[in-house]
């Protein structure tokens, strides 16, 4: 219907620029003046009397008597009035036209000329039309005028992006979705079963109301789902558009607010209207914290636009009037920021976490993504799911897409398990760099250093085990080690803290102890050190010294809410914290030193090993601890990763011949098979 509308719109938007140049013609060329040019009456009734005349037509119009007639023969007329164009103003004509006063002289005057010299008279009545067409000539460029002027505003209307009409600022952007578009259905979202169960209960209220009333339950209204990027919110409300088969509006937040004041509590007014129009209805708001924030959280002064939508949001979700039928389902990953008039019940009834999912989660993510995407027998997806901790559902949907991308480069049919690792290494760490030219000197640095991180979780390993290190630059890192947790934890204690501060710490002990220099290359690793030796201190209470006191909160910073407030703690207490924050990381780093000092064996060959191979996994790193030697007792069972790189035009140029040699295979197989078709037609 839309589309028919707007090509209506566009057909008569181009009649009437038709019509508006032929008015511009018409007025600029004349109105036929030089095939019936105006003549004075002196002149008329001189060439009445010299016979010129042929014949007359006398017409009354508006209060005077238009006389119309033609000449026996061509006459010279000059245009005296009107807009001459193009060429001389006299011409020949054969008509011309004049008017005369309605008196009773005048008109018996032209009678007796017209009589005494034979010339033809014809008495017509007045047109009806004429006032009309003189109006509509009056007002049709007006009329033109102010449509174009509408048009021009009606392209400029809707907020950039509306529909293009100028009374459309305040109308809601929410689109229905389209039941049979939306194939998204619970069974494709995995890893969040009890998110599913809060939200498969609002769909079931929807559907059959019924069973709860029966028990005084009343309808939510509203959920809120939250929780960290990625994590499968939205996916989460599509799956109820869905499976609850009533009309299900989607918005974002930041559609609701525009250049124009007032704008966006118009928006909210008409989507709820049009929501309870059509109730039982669900309207989904993505991002809900662009228009949420806390109100007075302004820097300036003067009245807050986002203030006044989230007013109307306010009192559509739970005020005088009421939603009665209506839910509002809401996403935001910084719930922290909303205002707590919209957290309260009645408004939000439910907030449900979507967090990370965990081991058992992943592996259902893994399944979902999975199904479309040919594997190997060798790819486990419970052991992708153990070596992925703190994915989301979107990490994990990018590995395994990443999978495929390095299969198909790699020309294989299948995704094999070497493709997943590839792709996990991608996915944390960028891809790997391969043509970077790296010195002796430095490449020694980097193996020694990711020797170190290596030794110290091999020894340290009572919450992770160490799973890859490797040399290969890849992103910012020359080289990194991954270390997996044994299970997945939702505490960690003191000692696993410290343990892994004294993991970060051993790349550069490593470089002191055996080239007695410091790098660069450990930057990082003292970054999330510091990080987590000052949560110990600050937020989990865990020093002697300062006690099991929090000094600094763990939320994310909100400058509405912490601009000018200073810190809850002295001066003093602050110097105290910077030294136990020191304390922690030399007692770490001592301890990093005296792990290395005393496996300096282990350390030296798995660097010599990191050096020949660049890749070593946990089989490797373990049998090279353990035994001094790779796993087998032969060195041949584990092949340089090592890759020459190829430019650009070198890949180019071998996928070129790729294809060349199997269009040639193709090509001989089908003429092996043609000489055998042909024999068996002649028998």
């Amino acid at each position: 219907m839309n589309k028919n509308n707007k090509g209506a719109k566009n057909a008569l938007y181009y009649i009437l620029v038709i019509l508006a140049m032929v008015m511009v013609v018409y007025f600029l060329f004349g109105d036929n003046k030089s095939a019936s040019p105006d003549v004075e009456y002196s002149t008329f009734t001189e060439q009445m009397q010299d016979g010129k005349i042929k014949n007359v037509k006398i017409q009354p119009s508006s209060g005077i008597y238009k006389i119309t007639g033609e000449y026996k023969e061509k006459q010279e007329v000059a245009n005296s009035g009107g807009l001459s164009i193009i060429g001389s103003t006299d011409s020949k004509t054969t008509h011309f036209t004049t008017i005369i006063l309605p008196n009773d002289s005048t008109l018996s005057q032209v009678t007796d000329l017209a009589k005494d010299n034979n010339v033809k008279t014809e008495i017509q009545e007045e047109s009806s039309s004429g006032m009309w067409v003189t109006l509509l000539i009056s007002f049709l460029p007006i009329l033109i005028m102010v449509f174009f002027f509408y048009m021009m505003i009606g392209q400029q209307g809707g907020g950039g992006g509306g529909n293009g009409r100028v009374m459309n600022f305040g109308k809601s952007k929410a689109k229905e979705a389209d039941k049979k578009a939306n194939r998204v259905r619970f069974s494709d979202v995995a890893g969040a079963e009890e998110e599913k169960q809060e939200l498969v209960e609002v769909v079931e209220f929807l559907k059959d109301p019924r069973r709860f009333v029966e028990l005084g339950a009343r309808i939510p209204a509203g959920v809120l789902l939250e929780g960290p990027p990625g994590t499968g919110k939205t996916l989460l409300a599509k799956a109820v558009a869905g499976e609850a088969g009533v009309p299900f509006y989607s918005i974002s937040g930041s559609d609701f607010v525009e250049m124009f004041v007032g704008v966006g509590a118009s928006r909210v007014r008409d989507l709820f209207e049009t929501a309870k129009k059509n109730a039982p209805a669900i309207i989904f708001i993505d991002e809900i914290d662009a228009v949420g924030r806390q109100r007075g959280a302004g820097m300036g002064g003067g009245h807050d636009e986002r203030e006044q939508t989230l007013n109307q949001l306010l009192v559509e979700m739970d005020g005088f009037d009421g939603n009665e039928g209506v839910i509002v389902v809401a996403a935001t990953n910084r719930s922290d920021v909303l205002d707590p008039a919209l957290l309260r019940p009645g408004r939000f009834d439910r907030q449900i976490l979507v967090g990370r999912p965990d081991v058992k989660g992943r592996e259902a993510i893994l399944r979902v993504h999975a199904r479309n995407k040919p594997l190997a027998d060798d790819v486990d997806l419970k052991v992708v799911a153990q070596q992925t901790p703190g994915f989301a559902g979107a990490d994990l949907e990018n590995v395994l897409n990443e999978a495929a991308l390095v299969a198909a480069r790699r020309n294989k049919k299948k995704i094999d398990a070497s493709d997943v690792d590839e792709a996990e290494d991608r996915v944390i760490a960028g891809p790997a760099k391969k043509d970077r030219v790296i010195s002796k000197h430095e490449r020694e640095m980097v193996a020694y250093h990711e020797a170190g991180h290596t030794i110290i979780g091999m020894v340290l390993n009572r919450a992770r085990v160490v799973h890859k290190v490797t040399i290969i630059p890849r992103g910012r890192a020359g080289g990194y080690m991954i270390a997996l947790p044994k299970e997945d934890q939702m505490l960690m204690s003191k000692d696993d803290m410290f343990e892994q501060i004294v993991g970060l710490l051993g790349g550069r002990t490593a470089e002191e102890i055996v080239f007695n220099a410091q790098t660069t290359g450990a930057s990082n690793d003292f970054e999330q050190a510091t990080g987590l030796a000052r949560s110990m201190v600050t937020e989990y209470g865990m020093s002697d010294k300062l006690g099991p006191v929090q000094y600094e909160g763990n939320h994310q910073v909100f400058v509405g809410r912490d601009y000018g407030q200073t810190k809850a703690y002295s001066e003093q207490v602050a110097f105290e914290i910077d030294q136990e924050v020191r304390n922690i990381l030399m007692q770490a780093h001592e301890k990093a030193r005296e792990i290395i000092e005393t496996h300096r064996e282990q350390h030296k060959l798995i660097a010599e090993k990191l050096l020949e191979f660049e890749t070593l996994d946990a089989k490797a790193i373990k049998s090279l601890f353990e035994t001094g030697q790779m796993p087998g007792g032969k060195d041949s069972l584990y092949p340089s990763e090592k890759a020459q790189a190829q430019t650009f035009e070198e890949a180019k140029r071998a996928l070129e011949e790729k294809d060349a040699e199997k269009q040639a295979e193709d090509k001989e197989d089908k003429d092996s098979i043609e000489p055998d078709n042909t024999s068996d037609n002649q028998e």
